[in-house]
């Protein structure tokens, strides 16, 4: 075993943000075109290194300001961390991923070290630079799993919100067509999801539709299972 004095301590920290949102009924993920090496023109999550003075949540969110000039009004969760070994071509560089979702995001301004800044439809967004589209993956799969038990499906909406609005996140993120009568009856049949506001809002065709807010649940229970799985809400 080789002495501590003989190891060599140099690797170092950073953070990449997967910005997920929906525009035109699709699912999108906020990208940079970088442009300084490594891999400069190849698109890639925004993110950068922790500065010294910075925890980690602290240093995602200062990421996720420059980037989209959003502070505060979206969810955002560790993903977990990426340590591979040959992850980063400028040496031993950790990242810790961060989740972020909000309704209907902004054009995006590139940042100091981007040449661009755009959305780019989940499935189009080619190879990206370093491991990103692991992280991409890992994350839009978190952001599915969550819509099953929890009541993410709300941060992709503006408040007031109809069912509809609703069920359009659960229909782009799992890319399936839902049930809208099932849909309706298993949505307000979990206890405390989402909360009638009492007001309404106007429909080109048909009835003006009841608007809604996000309850106080934390776990949906029964949850909305995605097709394939038992008590599936997908026709």
């Amino acid at each position: 075993m080789r002495e501590p004095s003989s190891l060599r301590y140099n690797a170092s920290l950073t953070v990449d943000l997967a910005i997920l949102t929906i525009r035109g009924e699709r699912l999108n993920v906020l990208l940079i075109e970088r442009g300084k090496p490594p891999f400069p023109g190849r698109l890639a999550l925004p993110g950068g290194f922790v500065l010294d003075d910075e925890d980690l949540d602290r240093a995602a969110a200062r990421e996720l300001w420059e980037e989209t000039g959003i502070g505060e009004g979206l969810h955002m969760e560790q993903l977990r961390t990426y340590a591979a070994p040959g992850r980063d071509p400028r040496g031993r560089v950790a990242s810790v991923a961060y989740l972020a979702i909000a309704p209907d995001l902004p054009v995006p301004v590139a940042g100091t070290d981007a040449a661009a800044a755009r959305w780019v439809p989940v499935g189009e967004e080619g190879e990206l630079a370093f491991d990103h589209g692991d992280i991409l993956g890992d994350a839009v799969e978190r952001a599915r799993a969550k819509l099953e038990y929890s009541p993410l499906a709300t941060a992709f909406c503006r408040e007031p919100f109809t069912i509809a609005d609703l069920r359009s996140v659960y229909e782009v993120v799992w890319g399936v067509r839902v049930d809208p009568r099932n849909f309706h009856r298993k949505v307000t049949g979990v206890d405390d999801f989402i909360v009638a506001t009492g007001e309404r809002r106007s429909l080109p065709t048909g009835r003006p539709a009841a608007l809604y807010r996000r309850g106080r649940a934390e776990l949906l229970y029964p949850p909305m299972m995605r097709p394939g799985r038992p008590d599936e809400v997908a026709s």
